[in-house]
């Protein structure tokens, strides 16, 4: 169905673009027309992204013509995946460009900033609107290209020419698997319309294993998964609006793309346990990582390397609802953490409670993780989110609840109290019933849109569950359980091991630097 409110949405893509090429290309313009310009194109794109949210509750998934022809050219898409997804960017796009008016000011790059902030925000609504793979690889790609500029907004700084560089690299290489993705089921469907690879998806040969592992690979290469996430810790050299856009906006991209393709991904078992256990390691170490960082921006970045690992974990167990839920709740609370993070320090001194004595026993920690696995057992069962059931949400939902084991540890003091005990665990049961809550509203609201979620599938998918529940329970007691030995040799081994990434960024960073030098004059820089 079309109505033009499909077209009123691009209306918003399309003054970004015109304001961004027009603020970098104009030698006239100021600076004062530039940010209000952008200002404007962006509550344009916030309109028109709600109007096609209304459009799309009222009248259902909304298509346009192709304008092309044999099966490529231009065409838009806005069903209820798209719906949210634009209008959380176009939100999100509203404040940054907001803030990097304030922010920027006094900077003499602010007018070509501003160009660029608008021509990346463009590119990825349009990401979002594309209606066929050939739009949808365009505007990929041109997301890249985008953030790429903004990362070299002081391309006199090292650090932002190595970030710039690695990502450009692992960036070409999901351009190619996005594309190789492309052409196959070109080949195959004789188009490049989601509709018409929607409605075969269920049909598609076991060879098409091979386009789902290629589209996985794409969006893994686009959410920094592990091994090749060091270069999203080392865009602090830019400004924080362009921080706050990539984690809370551009970096989701990998995410989206596996979700608009999941009706074809949820066929193919090793895509799936792929994402699963890529998804799971990637959540893992980001998880741990950023637990050793003195940083704020960096702590934030392994925070959003963790996030999107959880999001790719919860696709590959087949729970793609509760990962579109996952990428709302991140990106709202990761642009909030970095146009905030001046005032996130005393945020945290000020919430942290110290457990009883500063010395947490380490059986009051097993039995807090015992307890709140419990609730988590039971309120699973009630609201029908078992193991067996609906393994991606059970297994977010123990890692979630798991994070409150120190809350309920403090409860339980030296003497006992049974309302202090009560009280944290009711507070941790409100918790996981509101998390629980929300999983089904994305489910329902996401029915005719994302596949049901999946049932357990075999052994391996409960292996990796297992693996993810008890390397989270571990963390949770080795965090309560190392602060009480801080002088032990073997424990300040292992957190600088740990706070330096494992060496995996460094590692990374010599190979580029070895095939790709500096130039002469950052290289002294540097130095």
């Amino acid at each position: 169905m079309v109505t033009p409110w499909l077209w009123l949405s691009a209306l918003g893509p399309a003054c970004l673009a015109a304001t961004g090429i027009y603020a970098v290309r104009s030698r006239t313009i100021s600076v004062r027309q530039a940010t209000g310009l952008a200002r404007a194109a962006s509550l344009v794109a916030l309109a028109g992204a709600l109007a096609t949210a209304c459009a799309v509750a009222l009248s259902g998934t909304l298509q346009s013509p192709l304008f092309g022809m044999a099966g490529i050219g231009v065409s838009l898409y806005a069903d209820r995946l798209a719906a949210v997804m634009v209008c959380l960017v176009a939100f999100i796009g509203v404040i940054v460009v907001a803030y990097s008016r304030t922010y920027m000011d006094g900077d003499p790059g602010h007018t070509r900033f501003t160009g660029g902030l608008c021509m990346t925000l463009s590119a990825v609504l349009l990401v979002i609107l594309s209606g066929n793979l050939f739009v949808l690889t365009l505007a990929w790609l041109a997301t890249s290209l985008g953030l790429n500029r903004l990362l070299l907004f002081y391309g006199d700084r090292p650090a932002a020419l190595i970030a710039a560089r690695k990502k450009f690299l692992v960036s070409r290489a999901g351009d190619l698997c996005l594309l190789a993705a492309a052409i196959l089921l070109y080949r195959h469907f004789g188009s490049m319309s989601y509709a018409v690879i929607f409605n075969g998806a269920a049909h598609l040969p076991a060879a098409m294993d091979g386009v789902a592992m290629l589209l996985i690979v794409a969006a893994m290469l686009k959410s920094a998964q592990c091994p090749l996430h060091g270069w999203l810790i080392e865009v602090m050299e830019t400004p924080t609006p362009v921080s706050a856009l990539l984690h809370a906006g551009i970096i989701n991209a990998g995410g989206f793309l596996v979700l608009r393709f999941s009706e074809l991904i949820a066929h193919s078992l090793p895509a799936l346990d792929t994402l699963a256990m890529l998804g799971g390691f990637t959540a893992l170490f980001g998880s741990v990582v950023m637990l050793t960082q003195t940083s704020v921006k960096v702590s934030l970045a392994y925070s959003t390397i963790a996030q999107m690992g959880f999001m790719m974990l919860e696709c590959g167990l087949g729970a793609f609802s509760a990962a579109l839920l996952h990428i709302v709740a991140h990106s709202l609370y990761k642009a909030h953490a970095f146009l905030s993070s001046g005032s996130i320090i005393d945020i945290a001194r000020a919430s942290w409670t110290p457990s009883p004595g500063g010395k947490p026993h380490p059986s009051r920690l097993l039995f807090a993780i015992g307890l709140v696995l419990t609730v988590t057992f039971v309120l699973s069962s009630i609201f029908g989110a078992t193991l067996t059931e609906k393994p991606g949400v059970f297994a977010l939902a123990a890692v979630l609840l798991l994070g409150l084991t120190h809350l309920i540890a403090n409860g339980i003091d030296e003497r006992p109290n049974a309302y202090v005990v009560l009280q944290t665990v009711m507070r941790a049961a409100f918790a996981g019933a509101a998390y629980f809550g929300l999983q089904v509203g994305a489910e329902r609201l996401m029915a005719d849109t994302l596949p049901a979620t999946q049932a357990l599938r075999g052994p391996f998918a409960l292996t990796a569950i297992g693996l993810v529940v008890l390397s989270f329970a571990m963390v949770t007691f080795l965090q309560g359980l190392v602060p009480t030995r801080p002088g032990a040799p073997k424990w300040q081994a292992l957190y600088a091991h740990v706070a330096n990434g494992l060496y995996m960024n460094t590692l990374a960073n010599r190979l580029v630097l070895r095939f790709w030098p500096l130039p002469i004059h950052s290289a002294r820089i540097e130095a």
